[in-house]
């Protein structure tokens, strides 16, 4: 039987052996614009963000501009990611307050990050992990769905799976494993039919062994 412990050396080292590289596929150039592209991308993929941030980024280069913005002029630009009007009303309260309170520049305190209208506990760690380079880990829908198939956590919260990847992850790898996560999620452990043989963590998936029984 096979210890928590003793998977996630085997998955954190597999993956740190075969994909040294690992970062957000969104695009983005500065904070501000990571801060817009991850809350656009709450429940939407990130393939319809990067379709959509070059026209709103044109149009609004800074929290600045943003913050002066009507909803008008923001939710034309928004209209194809999912839930449009809550998250233009959100981006325009941001970039107020981000003028307001923070001088136009995106905290890396996560507290802080998450007092930001749209922020949530998962968007304030990708912001501390990709921007601040803080040992933090975002767990979102693929996370939450990798890290209890393979076996690495039980929690039936965000924040619970958040804390048994951190308490078992090394401080220095936990940017990246964050993004090697969610790319696994994304393309190998897929929601409705994971790749399962073809998965190089098999080896040491709890859900695979159980099928494999």
């Amino acid at each position: 039987m096979m210890t928590r412990k003793e998977r996630f050396r085997n998955i954190i080292g597999w993956f740190a052996q075969n994909q040294p590289v690992a970062q957000s596929e969104l695009h983005f150039d500065n904070p501000y614009q990571l801060l817009v592209a991850v809350i656009l991308s709450a429940q939407c993929t990130d393939k319809r963000v990067n379709l959509v941030t070059p026209a709103l980024f044109q149009r609004f280069p800074t929290s600045e501009t943003l913050a002066v913005a009507s909803f008008d002029e923001v939710y034309p630009l928004v209209k194809s990611v999912s839930y449009p009007n809550a998250k233009a009303r959100h981006l325009i309260a941001m970039a107020r307050m981000l003028q307001d309170d923070f001088g136009g520049e995106v905290p890396s305190d996560i507290d802080a990050l998450m007092t930001l209208p749209g922020v949530g506990r998962k968007t304030a760690n990708v912001i501390a992990s990709i921007v601040y380079d803080k040992p933090v880990i975002a767990v979102d829908t693929h996370v939450f769905r990798v890290s209890h198939r393979l076996g690495l956590s039980d929690g039936t919260t965000p924040f619970a799976v958040e804390q048994d990847l951190e308490r078992h992850i090394p401080v220095q790898q936990r940017a990246i494993a964050h993004h090697w996560l969610i790319l696994h999620g994304r393309y190998v452990c897929t929601a409705r039919a994971p790749k399962c043989s073809e998965c190089p963590l098999a080896a040491w998936c709890r859900e695979f062994a159980t099928k494999a029984r």
